[in-house]
């Protein structure tokens, strides 16, 4: 029974931008990268770090992953490169598909590794603001499949059954045209795991690698059914596939280090760049010292008034005790100093030398 509707497959996965040929999983990877880094780097500065961190380290985690994506897909695929017939030369157009999400990561963390100890940057911490952007990406990454009609599931007249050309279907089913779109299944998978992962960690402050954590056993979850559903060839084991049993693995390795990470170092990390504490640390001094100088400027236009320099009335005063004026606590005796002395009344004439003499003898101190 053929489906009343369907989701359409592109005619072809590749457009031309005159002689540029853009194709279209080649874009969707490229499109997931800007959109994780986007994400990333919005996270990390949120939690402490320096704008442009993320983008930094990409440099290297993001050929890393690459290479280990497409590793593990002709590892795991070697017969459709190293076969009877087959030109082992394919292995190197990634850009006709074959990226296997465990290669990606694990070969990834490593050139995140590299990028994160040249600025001395712990890795959980990277992971952890990392982790929702790199679910993003999957999400958008997927649609590559779309455009080179392939990774669908079992045959179904779902209204959102997947329409597939006859040169791409399945040997054993070249007669039925809709299938399960497991891309779009994992596309919006990842969507949700992306959410689920920015909501925890603002609930729960997840740190020291835990959102990341949760990130990878989240998306286990989802492709574990999802793998279940693909018709595509695969290695058996035990009735179930290879991805099938790898993610099994995974989800428990995801789960047993959130449990240790959350008993032996709970909360957030403080500190996630140092780089960023000692910018910020450079800033304070000057800022102070730009208050001080405000506020010294500020008393020196007040000292301008028409009332006398108190400052230099109390040194004048300080001056006076320190050059005899203090009684002599051992002698009991009253000196002339301690004895009141009449003052005269100064005259306007007089008073007004007198604050000259003040002010003049204020700027000679302050110079």
């Amino acid at each position: 029974m053929d489906s009343l509707a369907f989701i359409p497959s592109p005619s072809t996965g590749v457009l031309y931008l005159g002689p540029v040929p853009l194709r279209g999983y080649a874009f969707c990877i490229i499109l997931g990268v800007f959109v994780g880094v986007w994400l990333g780097g919005r996270r990390w500065v949120a939690r402490g770090g320096l704008p442009g961190t993320v983008a930094d380290i990409a440099v290297w985690a993001v050929p890393f992953g690459l290479v280990g994506g497409r590793l593990y897909h002709v590892i795991t695929s070697y017969e459709l490169y190293f076969g009877e017939g087959r030109n082992w030369v394919d292995a190197f157009k990634i850009w006709e598909g074959g990226l296997g999400i465990w290669g990606a990561i694990a070969l990834g963390a490593v050139g995140a590794w590299i990028g994160c100890r040249r600025r001395g940057i712990p890795l959980p911490a990277y992971a952890d603001a990392l982790a929702p952007g790199i679910a993003l990406a999957q999400a958008l990454g997927r649609w590559g499949n779309w455009f080179n009609q392939e990774l669908y599931g079992r045959p179904t007249t779902l209204p959102w059954a997947l329409e597939i050309d006859e040169a791409h279907r399945p040997f054993e089913t070249p007669e039925l045209a809709t299938y399960h779109p497991t891309f779009l299944y994992e596309s919006l998978w990842c969507v949700g795991v992306a959410l689920l992962v920015i909501w925890a960690d603002r609930r729960f402050r997840l740190g020291h690698g835990r959102a990341f954590a949760l990130y990878v056993a989240a998306y286990t979850v989802g492709r574990f059914w999802i793998e279940y559903m693909r018709v595509d060839d695969a290695h058996h084991i035990l009735g179930l596939r290879l991805n099938n049993w790898t993610s099994i693995v995974v989800f428990l390795g995801a789960v047993v280090y959130m449990v240790l990470s959350a008993r032996k170092r709970p909360g957030r990390e403080e500190v996630v760049e140092p780089a960023a504490v000692a910018a910020a640390g450079a800033g304070a001094p000057e800022a102070g010292a730009g208050k001080a100088s405000g506020e010294e400027t500020s008393d020196t236009v007040a000292g301008t008034g028409d009332e006398p320099d108190a400052e230099s009335g109390s040194k004048s005063g300080a001056g006076a005790d320190e050059s005899g004026s203090k009684p002599d606590a051992g002698s009991g005796k009253e000196t002339a100093a301690d004895k009141p002395v009449d003052k005269p009344v100064d005259k306007p004439a007089d008073k007004a030398a007198d604050t000259a003499d003040s002010k003049a003898g204020a700027d000679s101190s302050r110079a």
